[in-house]
């Protein structure tokens, strides 16, 4: 019973791990939206607090950070289950929303600028 249990063991070692491709592309969808609408709420809140130059970026990596931990975590810190490497989750899509951030960043910090300050 012995040998036969550690037969097991060795093949189950040699495994290796298959994703569905479906899956694997829905898992990176929601990384993908969850960064760009976190980088335009980013964005809107930033420009609401009047943040500018180097303290608006500072709250955008902030932002990404939070939201790399709350992805894994939202994997049960499992992340080797549900993405074929974890630099997916981390750092996939970090500076995509970048954009995003600076156009919602500008317009409410303009806007505040121009109407309430000046007014």
């Amino acid at each position: 019973m012995a040998g036969h249990n550690e037969e097991k063991k060795s093949s189950e070692a040699n495994d290796v791990p298959t994703f569905s491709a479906e899956n694997l592309q829905s898992n990176m969808k929601v990384i993908y939206y969850s960064r760009t609408f976190l980088s335009i709420i980013g964005g809107v809140i930033a420009g609401i607090l009047g943040f500018t130059g180097l303290s608006g970026f500072v709250l955008y990596f902030l932002i990404m950070a939070i939201t790399s931990v709350a992805l894994v975590a939202k994997a049960k810190f499992s992340i080797n289950a549900y993405f074929d490497s974890s630099n997916r989750v981390i750092f996939d899509g970090f500076l995509g929303g970048l954009m995003s951030f600076v156009l919602f960043w500008t317009y409410p910090l303009n806007k505040i600028m121009i109407f309430v300050l000046f007014v």
